[in-house]
C-alpha cells in the first residue's frame, strides 16, 4: 500500500544510531508472572449512587445487559406480507412488536421510546429485512429503551442497524450481511449492549460505536469486513469474548478528528479470538479506515487508557497489536481539539501467535532502529505516555521499551460499565439542529477530513448563506462525486428538524 497507518521508513531511520546505541546496552532478564492471580484493574468508570447499588446486586436479576428496562404488556405482530414501518406507527410508546417470518422490503424509522422489535424465530426462520439494493438503511432509531433482536438483514446501501442519540439500546441476535457501510452503528447514545450478532460484508466497520458511553459488545461473529468492532469518540467501553476474523483489521479504539466529540478513552479489550483479519481493505479511499494496513489485529490510534487483556491474537501479516498518533497515521487531518497520542495503554496478558510474519515496509524500518528480528506481535509508533506492558518477553515488540511493567493482572473487578437505564434523551426545541447534526450527520461528515461523506468544510462552502438549499438536499441528495458514495436521503426528517440541522451545520466550527 501506498500510505500505511506509520511513517515512512525514511523517518524511521533518521533514529536509527539512537537505536543501534540504545540496543547495544545491557538489558535485564525478563520476568516471568503468571495471569492467574493478582491485582486487578483499578481504574475506569465508576457508577455512583443508586445506579452503583442497582449494578452491584445484578440489574434485572442477575442480567446486566438488560438496559432497557422490562418490556409493556402491548403487544403487536407483523405477518409476512405487511409492513413492519406501518405496525411501528401505530405502536404506542412501551409495545413490544413480533415479526414473523417473512421477507420484508422496506425501511423502519423508530421515534418513540419502549419499542421492541422482535424477530420471531420459527424452524431457523427469520424475518429478513431485504434492501434489494436499493435502499439505504434498514433501521433507524432515535427513540429510547429500543430493542432490536432476531431479525435478518441483507442488501441495503448504508447501514444495517443505526441508532440516532437513543438511550438505553440493546441489539441481539441478528443476521447481518452486506448492508453498505456500517453493519451496527449507535451513534451518539449512553447504556446500550451489541451482543450475539452477526456480521459480515461491510464497507466500513461491521460494528461501529460511535460518539457514546456505557458500552458492553460482547459474543458477536464479525468477518469479511474492513474493520471489524470499532469504538470511535466513545468512552467507558468493553469489548468482550467476540470472534473476529477475516477483517482488514480487527478491533479499533480510535480518535477520528473532526467529530463533536473529541476523546476514546477507558476501553477494555478482553477475550476475544482475534484471527487471519488480513482482508484486503476495500474500504472508501481517503476514509480512515482505509488507512488500515491488513493484518492488523488491534488498533489503537489516539484513545487513552485502553487495556487489552487475555486475547487470542493470531495469524495478522502486519501486527498482532498497533499502537499508533495521529501524526503517523493514515488519512487523518489535523484538529487542534483533540489530543493526538495513545496515553496510558495497558497490555496485559495475551495469546500472540503468528502474527507480522509479513509485515509492512514501515514496520520493518522500526524494527531496524531497534535491531530487532523476527516478526512483530506489538507496534508502538508515536508518543504513549503513561503506558505500561505485561511479561514483555513472550513476545516480539518494537516501541515499548519504555513502557513499564503493569502493576495489575487482570480486568476481573470491572465486570461491566453498564447502568440501570438512564434517562430518556430530552431534546429541548432550541437543540434539535445540534442532536440531529450529532446523531446523524456526523456519522459520515468530520469537520476538516473525509470519513464517509465530504467534509463539513466543504459543505458549508458550498451551502453558507443557503440553508433552506442544504435542507432541501438532505431530504432528497443526488449523487454529485464519483469519488464518495451517495447519501441516503434523510427525509424521514421532519421539514422544520431539516433546516434546523443544515443552519447548525453551516454554522459549527469544528
Amino acid at each position: 500500500m501506498n500510505k500505511g497507518i506509520v511513517l515512512g521508513a525514511v523517518l524511521a531511520l533518521a533514529g536509527f544510531g539512537a537505536g543501534m546505541y540504545f540496543a547495544k546496552q545491557d538489558q535485564p532478564p525478563p520476568v516471568a508472572t503468571t495471569g492467574s492471580a493478582g491485582p486487578s484493574y483499578a481504574g475506569g468508570f465508576k457508577a455512583e449512587g443508586d445506579a452503583a447499588e442497582a449494578v452491584k446486586a445484578g440489574v434485572a436479576s442477575g442480567n446486566i445487559k438488560a438496559v432497557a428496562g422490562p418490556a409493556g404488556d402491548a403487544v403487536m405482530v407483523v405477518k409476512d406480507g405487511e409492513s413492519i414501518q406501518e405496525a411501528v406507527k401505530r405502536a404506542a410508546p412501551g409495545t413490544t412488536i413480533q415479526v414473523l417470518p417473512g421477507t420484508y422490503h422496506e425501511t423502519v424509522y423508530i421515534d418513540k421510546d419502549g419499542i421492541r422489535l422482535i424477530g420471531v424465530i420459527e424452524e431457523g426462520r427469520r424475518a429478513v429485512l431485504d434492501g434489494q439494493g436499493k435502499l439505504n438503511d434498514a433501521i433507524l432509531y432515535s427513540g429510547n429503551n429500543v430493542v432490536v433482536e432476531n431479525l435478518a438483514i441483507t442488501k441495503y446501501k448504508g447501514n444495517g442497524i443505526m441508532s440516532q442519540a437513543g438511550n438505553n439500546f440493546e441489539i441481539r441476535n441478528n443476521l447481518i450481511v452486506d448492508t453498505g457501510v456500517y453493519g451496527i452503528f449507535p451513534q451518539l447514545g449512553q447504556n446500550g449492549v451489541v451482543e450475539h450478532n452477526v456480521v459480515s460484508g461491510i464497507e466500513d466497520a461491521a460494528i461501529y460505536v460511535g460518539m457514546s458511553d456505557n458500552i458492553h459488545v460482547a459474543h458477536n461473529d464479525v468477518f469479511d469486513s474492513v474493520a471489524g468492532i470499532e469504538i470511535e469518540n466513545s468512552r467507558h467501553a468493553i469489548v468482550e469474548n467476540n470472534y473476529v476474523h477475516n477483517n482488514t483489521g480487527g478491533i479499533l479504539a480510535f480518535v477520528t478528528p473532526g467529530l463533536p466529540i473529541k476523546t476514546t478513552f477507558d476501553v477494555i479489550i478482553r477475550h476475544n479470538f482475534i484471527v487471519g483479519n488480513n482482508h484486503d481493505n476495500f474500504g472508501a479511499p481517503g476514509s480512515t479506515v482505509a488507512g488500515i494496513p491488513p493484518g492488523t489485529g488491534v488498533l489503537i490510534m489516539a484513545a487513552d487508557d485502553v487495556v487489552i487483556e487475555g486475547n487470542i491474537i493470531s495469524d495478522h501479516k502486519t501486527a498482532g497489536i498497533l499502537v499508533t498518533d495521529h501524526a503517523n497515521a493514515a488519512n487523518i487531518t489535523v484538529d487542534p481539539e483533540s489530543e493526538p497520542n495513545s496515553d496510558r495503554v495497558k497490555i496485559l496478558d495475551n495469546t500472540m501467535l503468528d502474527n507480522g510474519y509479513d509485515t509492512i515496509p514501515e514496520v520493518k524500518a522500526l524494527m531496524l532502529t531497534e535491531l530487532q528480528r523476527g516478526n512483530p506481535d506489538i507496534v508502538r509508533v508515536g508518543p504513549s505516555p503513561g503506558s505500561c506492558i505485561r511479561n514483555r518477553g513472550r513476545y516480539v515488540t518494537v516501541g515499548v521499551k519504555d513502557f513499564a511493567e503493569c502493576d495489575f493482572s487482570n480486568t476481573a473487578a470491572t465486570e461491566t460499565y453498564l447502568l440501570p437505564p438512564v434517562p430518556a434523551r430530552v431534546i429541548a426545541p432550541d437543540e434539535r439542529g445540534k442532536i440531529a447534526y450529532l446523531g446523524v450527520c456526523s456519522g459520515c461528515h468530520i469537520y476538516t477530513g473525509r470519513m464517509i461523506g465530504p467534509p463539513v468544510q466543504v459543505i458549508q462552502a458550498l451551502y453558507m448563506d443557503n440553508p433552506q438549499g442544504l435542507a432541501d438536499y438532505i431530504a432528497n441528495p443526488v449523487k454529485k462525486r464519483d469519488d464518495y458514495p451517495e447519501m441516503p436521503p434523510q427525509n424521514y426528517l421532519d421539514a422544520a428538524t431539516r433546516l434546523a440541522v443544515a443552519e447548525y451545520m453551516l454554522q459549527v466550527k469544528n
